[in-house]
């Protein structure tokens, strides 16, 4: 049996700023996760993302397909991804739909909508769902800075969100899969990619940590639902901008056997942004361990290794 893992609580809405950015760092020194309450997001809009993503993923399969992923926006089919390289599956057990940047003319064009004769009140849904994740994201972002001993504003003041690369995805896990041999999973062994990610879930269990990533055997705890709760992982990019102080994690998606949906929001610097390591992550005794390098090569490496383009 799987044990539970105890995460701890960031108040989004609490004036004491210090206490809060005491707790993240703590979180992201040793486990990368934690869970973000009171952020702004209503329930009733939460509801209505996951009510119109089930019409969207209940629609036939030839429909889904007329959006297929093209420059990771779209729909992307159930065993299409593999999120770990060394997996050998036939794909995650999972469908998902991207939306990237709304605001930024040059690639907010290059969203798929479904047909508003199809699902009207998807599209709307979904933007305001994203303009309200993205304020949490860089309100989040600010006691951030503050637990990594930086002024509070200083990821606004560097230039890292001026154009966020913001990617908000829906996912889908099916119920029931039907019997096989091989082991499946709903989304295999990853951590990810970029700054810090904000995920909602329905409730259904299946997302599991694994806090030790080099060390063999793996052993995975599960994350808990909990009601009007963001779940919030720290990714990659982060852990290489802090020199490893901040840890991404690993971790994974278990079939329940009941359909599990959720959304992620993953938040990123601009794409021209220079990521190096931040002044208060490094000392003489602790150098750099990694040269400069722009977000957007870093992410687009990333993304080719995961999906070969």
């Amino acid at each position: 049996m799987t044990a539970a893992l105890n995460l701890p609580i960031i108040d989004l809405s609490s004036p004491d700023s210090l206490s809060s950015a005491t707790s993240i760092r703590q979180a992201c020194i040793e486990c990368g996760f934690f869970y973000l309450v009171n952020h702004g997001v209503e329930e009733e809009l939460l509801g209505q993302v996951f009510e119109e993503s089930s019409k969207l993923f209940s629609l036939p399969l030839e429909d889904k397909l007329k959006l297929a992923r093209k420059q990771h926006r779209g729909y992307t089919p159930l065993f299409s991804e593999n999120l770990d390289p060394t997996s050998t599956t036939k794909g995650d057990s999972k469908e998902s739909y991207y939306i990237g940047p709304l605001d930024d003319v040059t690639r907010s064009n290059l969203n798929q909508w479904p047909s508003e004769d199809i699902l009207p009140s998807w599209r709307p849904t979904m933007e305001s769902y994203y303009r309200k994740v993205l304020s949490a994201g860089k309100r989040l972002i600010s006691l951030i800075a503050l637990a990594l001993n930086l002024d509070e504003e200083f990821f606004e003041k560097v230039g890292a969100l001026n154009k966020p690369a913001a990617v908000l995805r829906l996912l889908h896990y099916p119920g029931q899969l039907g019997s096989t041999d091989e082991e499946i999973y709903g989304a295999s062994a990853h951590s990810d990619y970029g700054m810090v990610t904000l995920l909602a879930s329905n409730g259904v269990p299946g997302l599991q940590v694994c806090r030790e990533k080099s060390k063999q055997p793996q052993i995975w705890e599960d994350v808990l639902h909990i009601d009007g709760a963001f779940i919030v992982n720290i990714g990659d990019m982060l852990e290489r901008w802090t020199n490893c102080l901040f840890r991404s994690t690993l971790h994974r998606v278990m079939p329940a056997g009941q359909e599990r949906f959720s959304v992620a929001f993953f938040l990123d610097p601009n794409e021209d942004f220079v990521v190096e390591c931040l002044k208060s992550c490094c000392s003489e005794a602790s150098p750099p361990r990694f040269p400069p390098i722009r977000s957007g090569d870093y992410l687009k490496e990333r993304l080719r290794l995961t999906y070969g383009s």
